[in-house]
């Protein structure tokens, strides 16, 4: 609020000390002064569409309609508004800031409406893509449980020891879908702080590695590092997660994969991360919304061991944006499916409120 309050501020005091400034020069260099009024009226104008509210662009009209008479009407360098051109100004200057407002205090309005709308559309997608996501791994867990009780002495020791294990991989898949919602819910609702922490790059890929590694301890990951020490500001927890995440979808979705890299490098003062694989790559239909809570609708058998990717994602794109970076996915020329994001390895704050 106070950083909004001190750029209206600032931009207000600029424009108008530079159109003070230039008008001078128009009238003592060139010799022209009939376009003053005209200039300053457009300076009001970027005014009251550059910052918030009613407030700057009407102090701006006023300020200007002084300036303009004090310094480029006659009697020069005096005031006086008893002359009917500078009273004309002072309306026009006046009326121009209102205008002006409220069309750009509709035009924010309809872009929050947009917005807001926005959010419920992501939301009921989200929904129905949870519903859809969680139906899966409970209809196993339940099919399962329910024959451990009811036909138990049918079954081999082989059989009960592969549905228990059945049991335990959908019920950990359960705990960090909710914990994917808790972590995306918890964000964009503004109830968690981001704070930053200076990491090292390679403490951070190693953990990652490790939580993967628990889950998926067959499938190998290439890693590509800079050898030097690179520390990132971050909530490391939040941006594990959101590696963990990637990678993970690459196991469950890149069919054909046979490759799964992880890169990072630095470009000036950001920190690119790198995901890719040599799988089947994405459909191009849902690469623009692949981050908004995707949901696929193609329909999958109960026991399918496929897990739809949005929810994780969006928690990926929450979580980046919170830490002011940017995400992308797109298909590499060769094949498979390259996810990309971007974190600044210099803050000048390290707590920053979403």
């Amino acid at each position: 609020m106070k950083k909004t309050v001190l750029k209206d501020i600032s931009l207000t005091v600029s424009i108008l000390v530079l159109t003070f400034v230039f008008c001078l020069i128009l009238r003592e260099v060139f010799e022209i002064g009939e376009q003053v009024t005209a200039i300053f009226v457009f300076a009001v104008f970027l005014v009251s569409l550059l910052t918030d509210g009613y407030t700057y662009g009407l102090i701006a009209s006023v300020l200007g309609t002084t300036a303009v008479n004090y310094a480029f009407t006659f009697p020069y360098f005096a005031i006086n508004f008893t002359i009917h051109e500078n009273i004309i100004s002072a309306i026009v200057m006046i009326t121009v800031a209102m205008l002006t407002c409220m069309l750009t205090a509709q035009i924010k309005k309809h872009e929050a409406l947009k917005t807001e709308t926005e959010k419920e559309h992501m939301r009921a997608n989200l929904l129905r893509a949870v519903s859809h996501d969680l139906r899966t791994p409970l209809t196993t867990i339940y099919g399962s449980v329910t024959t451990l009780i009811d036909d138990e002495s049918m079954l081999t020791e082989e059989q009960r020891s592969k549905m228990l294990v059945d049991i335990k991989n959908d019920s950990d898949w359960l705990i960090r879908m909710v914990e994917n919602l808790l972590s995306v819910t918890k964000i964009d609702s503004g109830e968690v702080k981001i704070i930053k922490t200076p990491t090292a790059l390679d403490e951070l890929i190693d953990s990652v590695i490790v939580k993967f590694k628990k889950r998926y301890p067959t499938q190998p990951v290439t890693l590509d590092i800079p050898e030097s020490l690179v520390m990132i500001p971050m909530d490391a927890i939040l941006i594990e997660q959101v590696l963990v995440n990637i990678l993970e979808n690459a196991v469950r979705h890149a069919e054909g994969m046979t490759e799964l890299r992880l890169k990072v490098f630095t470009l000036g003062k950001t920190a690119i991360f790198e995901i890719a694989d040599n799988g089947c790559g994405i459909r191009n239909e849902i690469l623009p919304k692949l981050f908004g809570g995707y949901f696929d609708t193609t329909p999958t058998p109960a026991d399918s061991k496929k897990r739809n990717a949005g929810i994780g994602l969006s928690v990926c794109a929450t979580i980046i944006k919170a830490h002011g970076g940017d995400i992308k996915a797109e298909n590499a020329k060769e094949g498979g499916a390259v996810f990309r994001f971007t974190l600044a390895t210099e803050e000048d704050i390290d707590e920053q409120q979403i």
